[in-house]
């Protein structure tokens, strides 16, 4: 919590007390008007202070939180991977943005209803909500940096704390709130907040159009080939899609409407094409790189996505590979570095059957290859990542044998990073890649072959990737995240 300074007032909004709640939709309704009372507050002390300066108050509302207490061992069905709570016990979270995550919030709640018997408490915390992250969805009202209000903004509001901004829960085991709660979700609000601020910061649109799948590719050509198959579908009354947004939040409904360019291409631009329920399909440019890899998907992962899917080029590693085979990724060889404090490399990052089913039908039906025929263009296999883009400049011995032992037949700089955030954030995962070069025997990724390979492989490998989409939305939630994603002592929610 947040300090303040000893001759300062601490004023807070009135609001309700906690209250027990049987149904999970009036639940939510209570999280909102808490959320809305805390945030209106702290909006209007924030644009008076502004105004009129300093005074000797501070200003602090709380983030609501929802609580369940059980006393039994009740066993739910062993077939849900989410949905209860371990055993007996006091167990709590706090919770942003209502309005964003109502649907995720009222289904995990019904399964706690549904599983234990008992109601939840929705009341506040005894977290603050940080300053920043109470305006932060209002375009008009910018917080200014240390020292350019005249004044000490931590003098009067609270601003975001480390100590309640990281991944201790889900990287386990589990730890328990200040209050002796056990956590109910795999993230604490202000770490929600952290990563909406940043995902409309990399990505340059709002958290609000980001769809429960998602593809990742490493390549800006997916965009314009994305696009085209937007638009198609906008054209289709019964595609069940609504609308398209491109970065900038430029939404589109019309399939012939034009979009207005922005003025700086953020570091990972994202686009969204929508449907109503939130189950469309959002592409994210993450760039090269598994630092980019990393950030995109730490950052992804609190909208509690239902899968994402990395679409990229690699490496082929064998002489048998052509130019613009697939490559089905079913384990990883991680020498990317970036996740090594958070999920050592000693831990096996598995391959999904519903993904990979999924991923593999897609091919199938988009070549019209079947069978045995598949394997004249796809191979199923270790992918291995990097981060050195120019690791083919090195002595070759050692990486080579490396990836010779693995049994790698593909290279690249993203894909392992993704499945092994998707392994600790219990995001359904996979990769299909695309072979662009095959450093190892001569052919290169030159520009002249890249614009030819380009031009005829990208259309058909992102098809594959949104055929793979639509048949994993057709699959039951519950079934997708799988019980392999989740550790001894897990969160509730999902």
């Amino acid at each position: 919590m947040t300090s303040t300074r000893r001759d300062a007032t601490l004023l807070s909004p009135q609001v309700p007390k906690a209250e027990e709640f049987q149904s999970a939709e009036t639940a939510v309704d209570r999280l909102q008007l808490l959320y809305d009372l805390a945030t209106d507050y702290l909006a209007a002390r924030f644009a008076d202070t502004m105004r009129d300066g300093p005074t000797q108050q501070h200003y602090r509302a709380y983030y609501p939180e929802i609580r369940i207490t059980t006393t039994s061992f009740l066993q739910a069905d062993s077939r849900l991977s989410f949905g209860y709570v371990a055993g007996p016990g006091h167990y709590s979270t706090t919770v942003t943005r209502p309005d964003l995550f109502r649907s995720y919030l009222i289904q995990q709640i019904t399964l706690l209803l549904k599983n234990h018997g008992v109601p939840v408490w929705i009341g506040v915390s005894q977290t603050p909500i940080p300053i920043h992250f109470a305006i932060q969805g209002d375009q008009d009202t910018v917080v200014p940096s240390h020292g350019f209000a005249g004044f000490s903004l931590r003098d009067m509001f609270d601003v975001p704390d480390l100590n309640t901004t990281n991944d201790d829960i889900v990287n386990g085991p589990a730890v328990e709130a200040p209050d002796g709660t056990i956590p109910l979700a795999p993230f604490t609000a202000q770490r929600v907040d952290y990563s909406l601020a940043r995902l409309t910061h990399y990505t340059a649109t709002a958290p609000e159009h980001f769809q429960s799948y998602v593809l990742l590719t490493n390549y800006q050509f997916y965009v314009a080939e994305f696009e085209a198959y937007a638009r198609s579908q906008l054209a289709d009354p019964a595609s069940g899609y609504t609308s398209f947004v491109s970065s900038g939040n430029c939404e589109l409904t019309d399939p012939a409407g034009v979009i207005a360019p922005v003025a700086r291409l953020p570091q990972m631009p994202s686009y969204h094409l929508k449907r109503a329920d939130g189950s469309g399909i959002t592409l994210v440019n993450i760039g090269v790189g598994p630092s980019n890899a990393k950030t995109a998907t730490d950052h992804i992962a609190v909208l509690r996505p239902h899968s994402w899917l990395m679409l990229g080029h690699c490496a082929g590693l064998r002489n048998s590979q052509r130019l613009g085979d697939f490559v089905l990724a079913h384990a990883y060889l991680r020498e990317d570095k970036v996740l090594d404090d958070d999920l050592p490399v000693w831990v096996p990052i598995p391959a999904l059957a519903e993904i990979q089913i999924a991923l593999e039908t897609a091919v199938a039906d988009v070549t019209k290859l079947q069978g045995y025929e598949l394997k004249r263009i796809m191979r199923t296999g270790t992918v291995a990542t990097v981060d050195n883009r120019n690791w083919e400049l090195r002595d070759q011995s050692g990486p080579v044998q490396r990836l010779s032992q693995s049994r790698a037949v593909a290279l690249d700089m993203e894909s392992a990073t993704i499945a092994a955030n998707g392994y600790r954030f219990r995001v359904p995962y996979g990769t299909l890649l695309c072979v662009s070069d095959k450093p190892l025997h001569g052919e290169l990724k030159l520009p002249g072959m890249a614009s030819d390979f380009y031009r005829a492989q990208v259309a058909q490998h992102l098809m594959i990737g949104i055929k793979a989409t639509e048949l994993l939305r057709n699959m039951p939630f519950d079934r997708i995240h799988s019980r392999k994603l989740r550790s001894f002592d897990e969160t509730a929610f999902l």
